[in-house]
């Protein structure tokens, strides 16, 4: 029962998309909002509801060491099964197994380096990821052609990859439009979501999304659990 629960709350499932899915095999995904709002939250939800589907995981964080990533997971997964207290430790041994994470230097990344590393899980058939999680990836330095060699490689491995992209506050006032740092590099990007803080409550939007997407409803994060939530509180 809390396996299924969770399956159909995934976090992003009013967004009119067709199937488990949100991204297809070798599509890019992008969060993009200020310091502090919860970018890294949505994708921890995002993976939690791969993981409990049977999907494997590669969380790789360039601001926070291995047990902080960990510690956002145990703390969403418990606010995620809070209503099946009997089933959820249970639950949570079985999909761990599931989750690898990876940490770098902002500076030190590049799909070089990445694809070093990924391969030394892949090869030895340590830890073989269905998603992919890039937290902490610094768009206003990055070249286009490491994010194009990514592209190609999470093609190669069928893969799908999300990543956070912090913006300023004045960046993200458009709202049709894509904000800097992410413009440049935007056609690598199949959907792109914003979070911004308005009026009391984070609110998620579609910047882009797949061909023949129509009208997308608004989605909250609660700024107390930033769990997804279908409407503002």
């Amino acid at each position: 029962m809390i396996r299924e629960d969770i399956i159909a709350r995934h976090p992003l499932r009013h967004l009119g998309l067709q199937g488990d899915e949100l991204l297809g095999e070798g599509a890019f995904g992008a969060v993009m909002a200020r310091a502090g709002v919860g970018k890294t939250a949505l994708l921890v939800q995002l993976a939690l509801n791969a993981m409990v589907r049977g999907k494997r995981v590669l969380h790789v964080s360039m601001n926070d060491p291995v047990a902080k990533v960990a510690l956002w997971y145990e703390e969403i997964f418990s606010l995620l099964a809070a209503p099946y207290p009997s089933e959820r430790k249970a639950l949570w041994e079985e999909i761990l197994p599931l989750r690898f994470i990876m940490t770098f230097k902002v500076e030190g990344f590049s799909a070089a380096t990445f694809e070093e590393r990924l391969n030394d899980l892949i090869i030895p058939g340590i830890f073989k990821p269905d998603l992919v999680l890039i937290d902490g990836m610094s768009f206003e330095t990055a070249p286009r052609d490491d994010l194009s060699a990514v592209k190609e490689m999470a093609r190669a491995q069928k893969v799908r990859a999300w990543f956070t992209v912090p913006i300023h506050r004045h960046q993200e006032t458009g709202r049709a439009g894509i904000p800097l740092p992410l413009l440049p590099v935007k056609d690598l990007f199949d959907l792109v979501l914003l979070m911004a803080t308005e009026a009391g409550a984070i609110r998620i939007r579609v910047l882009k999304g797949p061909e023949g997407m129509g009208e997308t409803p608004t989605l909250f994060l609660d700024p107390s659990s930033l769990l997804v939530m279908d409407e503002a509180s």
